[in-house]
């Protein structure tokens, strides 16, 4: 709370960054979960640009399945397309339950250009 009385909202992105800037150095990042960010507070592409400059691995799943990332609330094709044209250059993890074996799991990625050798 401030000194006035006011209290500011501050987001776990928000607060991470701060603590980054605080940090000074460049080896320090940011992980972006679009999972838990969809279920915490949504609007996920403007969260992500506004910190773009302190992500370094964003981690991706179904909302709200926690499956594989071709169901569910969050367009991953749009999340995709807006990485690549924001010239993110880190890495991308998938941290879902798959619904079945792995090999067949990765199947969404398929389209990515992922999974080529299955």
């Amino acid at each position: 709370m401030a000194d006035d009385g006011h209290v500011f909202f501050q987001t776990i992105e928000q607060i991470a960054a701060d603590v980054i800037a605080k940090a000074g150095k460049p080896n320090i990042k940011m992980q972006f979960d679009f999972y838990h960010v969809q279920i915490e507070a949504g609007d996920l592409m403007t969260r992500f640009a506004r910190h773009l400059e302190v992500i370094g691995h964003v981690q991706i799943a179904a909302v709200p399945s926690r499956a594989e990332p071709d169901e569910g609330e969050v367009n991953y094709p749009a999340i995709f397309g807006m990485l690549d044209r924001a010239g993110y250059g880190g890495h991308v993890g998938c941290e879902y339950k798959p619904r079945g074996r792995t090999e067949e799991g990765l199947g969404w990625g398929r389209g990515f250009g992922l999974g080529a050798g299955l």
